[in-house]
């Protein structure tokens, strides 16, 4: 066990612990250089205070554009820019009804992420 008291740089080769003193854990399998590259681009799209916010909407229901708008307050031209950076990233659908668009989460798991995240910094703040 390290001396946590003890100056830097006066570790004796005894007190450092060795690598047969760890505990044997498997190896995480390495992934596909475009699977990892993919997982950005995803974790990107979702990187905009707007767009978490309409993932967060959507999760409790579809919505249209100008539902969007009301309940974030943020302006349409805004919300529809948002909506197209996550629909190219494969996160939200749009289907058209009439004269609106109504648009829904692809996969719920994306949602996890999100409500992840936001819990997270929450519960650090507390």
């Amino acid at each position: 066990m390290l001396d946590r008291t003890a100056s830097v740089g006066t570790e004796t080769p005894e007190s450092v612990p060795h690598e047969q003193d760890r505990p044997n854990v498997e190896a995480v399998p390495p992934r596909a250089p475009g699977t990892l590259t993919a997982a950005g681009d995803l974790l990107r799209a979702l990187a905009a205070p707007v767009r978490i916010s309409i993932v967060l909407q959507l999760r409790e229901s579809d919505r249209c554009v100008h539902e969007l708008v009301d309940v974030l307050g943020v302006a349409q031209p805004l919300i529809s820019q948002h909506l197209r950076v996550l629909k190219s990233a494969g996160v939200v659908e749009g289907e058209r009804h009439g004269r609106e668009v109504v648009y829904r989460l692809v996969d719920e798991h994306l949602s996890h992420i999100v409500v992840d995240a936001v819990a997270h910094v929450e519960e650090a703040r507390a």
